[in-house]
């Protein structure tokens, strides 16, 4: 018998002319080839990318971050509905680095998003699987630019809410929201000051449920946002409470993030902030590229299980041991 119709992967030109006439599947191919690791795949991913990227830009990037239990997924799918509504085309990332190695629930909670995953206008997808941090970045920031090219009007990026996840979308997005929960004791306790100095917002979810300790949870987060230097002086990270289950609050919540990117695009600080993450996308690829490249050398890893024993044994200092190791990888790259 003859044997099926082999599933090729899409030439640059039909994935380009599909992404640009919003054709689902061929986004999704797009998006599969960003995502490959494999270089003859990454070298087509790169002109697909260079000829999509003057198509790209125009929509707001919003990065969404909180604790787990949090609500997130909820609170995604009414705003991405209520925009939806609007006559928005919506699209939603979720970044975990964590989840190729443990399974992380962040890519579970997009099967419950039903109701936005079933719009036409909306497209879900989560990290490359088996991820580690450099190459989900990649992967997302690229994605992105697809997305972007594909007349998508919103691009929320969802992240888990635990490590260095939240720095690594913040430097992706126009506006970072912190999702918070009252009545889970001392409101600051366990919150990393650092997710803090990141928000552009915070807001306190599921205000249906915990009523009687918002008051208490919006002072609390204003306390500690009124001591943090803001990113802006046209902008100070407001506290909001919100239901991302029965909608209370969200529209109101949408219109400080569309009053954000007015103010930010009229004091040019949008701009700004765009063209500093791609510096910073630039250094940090460059780390990923050259570091990979270091362990990969053959001199390298030749000397390295002779110098960290020599380490363990206190036989040579960790300067020195630096020292050697780049000296072969400079000998054998030159």
């Amino acid at each position: 018998m003859p044997e099926g119709p082999v599933n090729k992967t899409p030439s640059v030109e039909a994935l380009f002319a599909g992404v640009r006439a919003g054709d689902r599947a061929l986004i999704g191919r797009a998006i599969t080839l960003v995502e490959s690791r494999n270089p003859k795949h990454q070298k087509q991913a790169q002109d697909l990318l260079h000829r999509l990227l003057p198509h790209a830009g125009n929509s707001q990037r919003v990065g969404i971050s909180g604790v787990p239990g949090v609500g997130k997924s909820t609170f995604i799918e009414n705003l991405g509905m209520m925009l939806i509504d609007q006559g928005q085309k919506v699209a939603v990332l979720a970044v975990d680095p964590s989840s190729g190695r443990t399974g992380g629930s962040i890519l579970g909670d997009k099967t419950r998003m039903d109701r936005l995953s079933a719009e036409l206008n909306a497209f879900i997808r989560p990290s490359p699987s088996a991820g580690v941090l450099g190459g989900v970045a990649r992967a997302t920031r690229e994605t992105i630019v697809v997305l972007e090219a594909a007349g998508f009007d919103t691009v929320l990026v969802e992240t888990v809410g635990t490590g260095q996840s939240e720095t690594m979308v913040a430097d992706m997005v126009d506006f970072f929201l912190v999702l918070m929960l009252p009545g889970a004791g001392d409101e600051l306790q366990g919150i990393k000051k650092g997710i803090l100095e990141l928000a552009d917002m915070v807001a306190i979810n599921k205000a249906d449920v915990f009523q009687q300790k918002l008051k208490q949870a919006v002072n609390g987060y204003k306390s500690a946002l009124h001591i943090m230097s803001d990113a802006s002086p046209d902008w100070h990270p407001p506290v909001v409470t919100c239901s991302g289950l029965t909608g209370q609050g969200v529209a109101e919540l949408w219109e400080r993030i569309e009053k954000h990117r007015r103010i930010m695009t009229e004091n040019g600080d949008r701009q700004t902030r765009r063209e500093n993450q791609r510096l910073t996308w630039l250094k940090t690829s460059l780390q990923d590229r050259l570091l990979d490249d270091f362990y990969k050398n053959d001199s390298v890893k030749a000397l390295l299980s002779e110098t960290q024993d020599r380490l363990r044994a206190g036989k040579t200092t960790v300067t020195l041991s630096v020292e050697q190791l780049l000296r072969a990888y400079r000998d054998t790259s030159e």
